[in-house]
């Protein structure tokens, strides 16, 4: 059943011999049924061209400024009043005459600008799915975005001013929001076309995106006016070309007067020569998320690449013993290493290990089984004697905060082997077993000054065991809060940590080996064997 009633006749027709194409002519005719976008654009066409047929052999169509030809509108010059000159300015033109038999294609549309034409139709679908196809994505739905061209909403604005010009004649109301999104009637007529092509659904909350750009090369001048009379609305921004984005001509669009805008632009809109360009179509997955714990049992390696003015000092690291071998299964471009909290290059991770999180950038291959990810496991263990992962898995994004969530509130455990320059029996050392929740002002080391602001810290020693070894050395277990610094909480740093294991002992005290023992953050969860 054709959308249109006797109510919208005027409108349609004025639009349609304006050179506006069926679906735009739906859409400001306010037109929210899905079925009659999808029908084919000859078919829409042939069925628009009836609806507005009359027994008269001619018709009169009030359109401003009359052109030299028959079927092209010209340009307002001056200003709103125009719209309401319904006496003079009027164009006869036959039926053999029309719009419609001169263009038996409708030519390009002045609104659309061929958006809602050939590029929603099964060809050019077929044409994206194909490169969906050979992008080597594994996905099993998807969410499909397009980008248009800004100058379609000073098109579509205009368009807009003349319609509700012309409704009004009929004290009929027309608001911007009456008006059917563009990219809703194009969504409501590719989604089921791509869902049928690739046999998945789409999916507004998919990871995997099919974005296409479109651009108008022709048109490109048609936003330039609009700087000139809100200047405030375009400001250079980074990573933009030009000033003229959707969002900045939305915003002009809504302050400049209609009367200035209609000085300035033709209504309705010049009918363009060419179509839209396809600037880009690109596939690209949202970012998965593996975690687990690490032991790291190497005093030579530390958990990031060192690398000092351009220099790498140390081969390799935890971060790419670990996100190497993901990077390769995943196929994924790129990756992002987090931990809760970190441990010095020579300082060793024993117990169960610590929490870490790797965000595996556009990943090509996303579905794993748990005996995949556990082959996985092995093959990162097996590949070098410095680490060993357990409890590998993927995770959510948001189950990351888990992770960080414990680097401050949790405690962690430490075994330090430490030197004293004076020597020291085993009841020199005893008293430090019955201190319990000892508070420590710790300033920023000196040694991390160049990578953290300048503060004091109060962290919490919550216990100390103490192991004596001979009168120069004796081991001590820590249980402290999750940020404190251990090499300082020992020598002192020059007085920065008070108080330390030096001052508390009236000793000169140094840590000679340092290992993590335990990291109290309950996650991931354990997988066991």
């Amino acid at each position: 059943m054709f959308p249109l009633t006797e109510e919208n006749k005027h409108v349609a027709q004025l639009l349609f011999n304006s050179g506006t194409c069926p679906r735009c002519i739906f859409r400001f005719c306010r037109v929210d049924l899905h079925a009659p976008y999808k029908l084919p654009s000859k078919e829409l066409f042939s069925d628009l061209e009836r609806f507005l047929e009359t027994e008269k052999d001619e018709l009169i169509l009030e359109v401003p400024n009359p052109p030299p030809k028959k079927i092209r509108l010209q340009e307002l010059e001056d200003g709103v009043e125009n719209l309401n000159e319904n006496t003079e300015n009027r164009i006869s033109v036959t039926k053999d005459e029309s719009f419609a038999s001169q263009h038996s294609n409708l030519g390009v549309c002045n609104v659309c600008l061929g958006i809602l034409q050939e590029f929603c139709e099964k060809e050019f679908i077929k044409k994206v799915c194909q490169k969906v196809e050979a992008s080597g994505f594994e996905f099993t739905n998807l969410v499909f975005s397009v980008s248009f061209p800004p100058q379609l909403s000073v098109r579509e604005h205009a368009v807009w001013l003349l319609v509700k010009q012309e409704m009004g004649k009929q004290s009929l109301l027309l608001g911007r929001n009456d008006v059917v999104q563009l990219k809703e009637a194009y969504k409501w007529i590719t989604h089921p076309l791509f869902s049928e092509e690739l046999g998945v659904p789409i999916d507004g909350k998919s990871l995997f995106e099919v974005s296409v750009v479109f651009a108008h090369p022709e048109t490109v001048e048609d936003c330039h006016f609009l700087a000139e009379v809100c200047p405030d609305c375009f400001k250079p921004a980074k990573n933009k070309q030009s000033v003229f984005t959707r969002m900045a001509v939305l915003k002009a669009l809504n302050k400049i007067k209609e009367e200035d805008f209609l000085k300035q632009f033709p209504c309705p809109p010049n009918l363009p020569k060419t179509v839209c360009t396809v600037l880009e179509t690109e596939c690209a997955h949202g970012a998965v998320f593996v975690a687990g714990r690490y032991n790291k049992y190497s005093r030579n390696l530390p958990q990031t690449p060192w690398i000092i003015d351009g220099e790498r000092k140390l081969e390799s690291s935890v971060e790419e013993l670990i996100s190497g071998h993901l990077l390769g299964v995943f196929k994924a471009d790129g990756f992002n290493f987090s931990s809760s909290g970190r441990e010095d290059v020579d300082v060793r991770t024993l117990g169960n290990g610590r929490p870490f999180a790797v965000e595996l950038v556009n990943p090509h291959r996303v579905h794993f089984t748990s005996q995949e990810i556990q082959e996985l496991q092995q093959k990162i263990n097996k590949s070098s004697d410095k680490i060993q992962v357990r409890d590998l898995q993927l995770v959510t994004r948001e189950a990351i905060g888990h992770m960080k969530e414990g680097e401050e509130e949790k405690t962690k455990t430490y075994s330090a082997l430490i030197w004293t320059n004076k020597a020291i029996q085993k009841n020199d050392i005893d008293f430090l077993n019955d201190i319990k929740d000892l508070k420590i002002d710790q300033k920023t080391p000196l040694r991390v000054l160049h990578r953290r602001p300048l503060a004091v810290r109060t962290r919490a020693i919550h216990s100390m065991e103490t192991h004596y070894l001979d009168e120069h050395h004796f081991r001590l277990y820590l249980k402290t809060q999750a940020g404190t610094y251990i090499k300082e909480f020992v020598h002192g740093d020059f007085g920065r940590t008070k108080p330390n294991i030096g001052s508390l002992m009236n000793v000169t005290a140094d840590i000679l080996e340092l290992d993590v023992e335990s990291v109290d953050v309950d996650w991931p969860p354990a997988l066991g064997d």
